[in-house]
């Protein structure tokens, strides 16, 4: 299962059903649970855990420490859960002590070619970053978001859960749930209505986050009268709720159109 020109270190744990490709470089305290494939030339550091079923191809660096300069070598750690695909080149930085100390990916994520996972990051599960997208630290993404390609996301920002990010943004302030922004810098555009289909929202779901959506960027209000009406709206339905709450826990402010 290991190619014997793979360098493992002593200390790392590897289950007995890992393969790892040839030039591959794992560092000490890396773990990596069962069914786990990892290509040639790829290099893990750690403390990095890595769940089951992940797929690392060639040429990405997992766990490596962060350039910020805030970091002067302090033992933090990166947190992989299960069924995640790393294609070529994608970049992953463990956390920092002031903040979470540790970058956390969640389940079932895809980060396409090039793309970069910076300090501190949360992101949930379902998510996909197209190719060269790139999370500063601090970012969280809520599950089943979507990056788009050449896309950059500035430390401390959030994107919602199934946000749509369109390719070639410049996101620097929060992009609620079921949204989708983008230009440069980003601005909303509309509810993220085609993944909401796909993911099995129901008309009448869709309708009211559409309402919601009018309430919060058509109508012309200021974001105090338009937290009061949504209010109302989120006691009768709860993705309204969810897309409230989205916008209610900003602290850099919400893109605006």
């Amino acid at each position: 299962m290991i190619h014997p020109q793979a360098i493992i270190d002593s200390a790392a744990k590897l289950h007995s059903s890992v393969r790892v490709g040839p030039w591959t470089t794992i560092g000490a305290n890396v773990e990596i649970a069962e069914g786990t494939q990892i290509s040639s030339h790829v290099v893990i550091k750690g403390p990095t855990n890595i769940g089951k079923n992940c797929e690392i191809f060639q040429f990405s660096t997992i766990g490596e420490a962060t350039p910020d300069l805030k970091y002067q070598g302090e033992e933090t750690t990166l947190t992989i859960g299960d069924n995640n695909i790393f294609r070529e080149g994608v970049t992953v930085h463990r956390g920092t002590i002031q903040d979470r100390a540790d970058t956390l990916i969640g389940n079932n994520n895809l980060l396409m070619a090039y793309a970069h996972v910076g300090h501190d990051c949360v992101i949930g599960d379902h998510c996909i970053l197209v190719n060269n997208s790139v999370l500063a630290g601090h970012v969280l993404i809520g599950d089943w978001a979507i990056i788009g390609g050449y896309s950059g996301i500035h430390q401390y920002c959030r994107v919602g859960a199934h946000g749509y990010i369109g390719g070639m943004t410049k996101v620097t302030q929060d992009v609620p749930a079921f949204v989708m922004a983008e230009g440069h810098p980003a601005v909303p555009r509309m509810i993220n209505v085609e993944g909401l289909k796909r993911r099995g929202f129901s008309g009448e779901d869709i309708k009211q986050l559409q309402r919601a959506y009018k309430v919060l960027y058509r109508k012309k209000l200021s974001l105090k009268e338009a937290l009061a009406e949504l209010n109302i709206m989120a006691k009768d339905s709860s993705v309204v709720a969810d897309f409230l709450v989205s916008v209610e826990s900003s602290s850099r402010g919400i893109v605006r159109g």
